[in-house]
């Protein structure tokens, strides 16, 4: 049968033999002549004895688990009293892993957008072994020495377990060139939590971050103004949007109530369906739409005034306006729905009052929370595979893993 050579890229080793039944085993031995001695840190060349097999899983090979045996060297120091012995370590391997760090790293690989039980039945073996190659990688904390510059923060929180008020904080950044980063978890979104992380990122870095994306919650905006003075806040634009939307919603679903009450079943028939109409960007509409959603509007003036306000409002923030002008455009928008009589969108108008500059440093470089809306898809995601991750070690491990781990594993 023909034969093929494979490289196993573990330095100073020689091949003593190889079998291949079920899984390859190759035992092989070092070629280093020396050791570091444990207690005076000199190198040895005495050689004194082998110590205890090991047996390492290594990369697979055409599809075949690879078990790599070797007998560590031991040399005796002549230089120390007593004449102790250390044990060799060799760079391609852990003495506390059963795994050589090549099969970390593969490990790590087949963990992205996967889970640890999936990658343990995989490979065959436990879930502890994989869950060890992470401990041994991957970072549990932001490196910052690894970072040059942070640019743009976005802070914002989400639910470890669906339907609980247990919110973690979300710090990440996002570069110059595009690239987002996980900075930190943190265990909730409090201000003093907030500003305590923001003031543990080292000063140079600190002062490269211009801009800072929140949703509107005052504890992450006093965090910013404590930690960060040199900072714009960004109230994201999502949130604004969702915040007036949800307002002229309210009152679509109080005049659909009464019209349900109010018309015969064959006119309110009629009706249905315009909820998503009504939701939907105008534009997206073809005739038959708009017909339907002018039938609505011609039962509910008021309903018609709402979604016209509403359409205004984002056109603004659809125009290419600088702070000055868009807070100008703001402020008109708002004396026009004071004239309408409307009262939908009072609690909105209370909004604007509290964050018009935050919600209009958006004109200044349209920055949005768009990153850190993509990010949180992303953990969303992750906890939906894992079936949820409350350790937040492991959480930050795993988040990390997945933005970085092609870069920092790829073969």
């Amino acid at each position: 049968m023909p034969n093929i050579e494979i490289p196993l890229d573990l330095p100073e080793v020689r091949v003593l033999k190889c079998k291949v039944s079920g899984q390859i085993i190759i035992a092989v031995e070092s070629t280093r002549e020396w050791a570091i001695c444990h207690k005076c840190g000199e190198k040895t060349h005495e050689f004194h004895s082998y110590g205890r097999q090991l047996r390492l899983r290594h990369m697979p090979i055409l599809g075949r688990s690879v078990i790599i045996e070797i007998r560590p060297k031991r040399f005796r120091c002549p230089a120390c009293d007593g004449n102790p012995t250390t044990t060799q370590k060799l760079e391609w391997y852990d003495e506390r892993s059963q795994n050589t760090k090549a099969y970390d790293q593969w490990l790590l690989l087949q963990t992205i957008g996967s889970t640890i039980s999936d990658v343990a039945r995989k490979e065959g073996i436990s879930y502890d072994r994989v869950l060890g190659s992470i401990e041994r990688l991957v970072l549990a904390s932001v490196d910052w020495d690894e970072i040059e510059q942070l640019d743009v923060l976005g802070l914002d929180e989400i639910a470890l377990k669906k339907g609980h008020r247990d919110f973690v904080a979300l710090v990440t950044a996002r570069q110059a060139d595009g690239q987002l980063r996980l900075l930190g978890v943190l265990r909730d979104r409090k201000q003093e939590t907030v500003e305590s992380f923001l003031r543990s990122i080292p000063e140079r870095l600190r002062a490269t971050i211009h801009e800072v994306c929140i949703d509107m919650w005052e504890g992450y905006a006093n965090a910013v103004r404590k930690a960060l003075p040199q900072a714009k806040i960004i109230a994201d634009r999502y949130h604004v949007a969702k915040s007036y939307r949800d307002c002229a919603d309210k009152l679509r679903k109080e005049v659909q109530r009464d019209l349900k009450k109010s018309l015969k079943k064959e006119q309110y028939d009629g009706l249905k369906g315009t909820m998503w109409l009504f939701r939907r960007d105008p534009q997206e509409l073809d005739k038959e739409e708009r017909g339907r959603l002018a039938l609505l509007f011609e039962c509910a003036s008021d309903l018609k005034q709402a979604w016209r306000l509403r359409e205004q409002l984002t056109a603004i923030f659809e125009t290419d306006h600088t702070k000055e002008s868009g807070r100008a455009a703001i402020k008109r928008w708002v004396r026009r729905v004071r004239r309408s009589g409307l009262t939908c969108f009072e609690s909105f108008l209370t909004t604007l009052g509290n964050w018009l500059d935050e919600i209009t440093n958006y004109f200044v470089n349209r920055r949005s929370s768009g990153f850190v809306e993509g990010f949180n898809n992303k953990v969303k995601v992750l906890k939906r595979r894992c079936y949820g991750i409350t350790n937040l070690k492991h959480l930050f491990q795993r988040l990390y893993l997945d933005l970085e781990g092609y870069r920092l594993f790829g073969l």
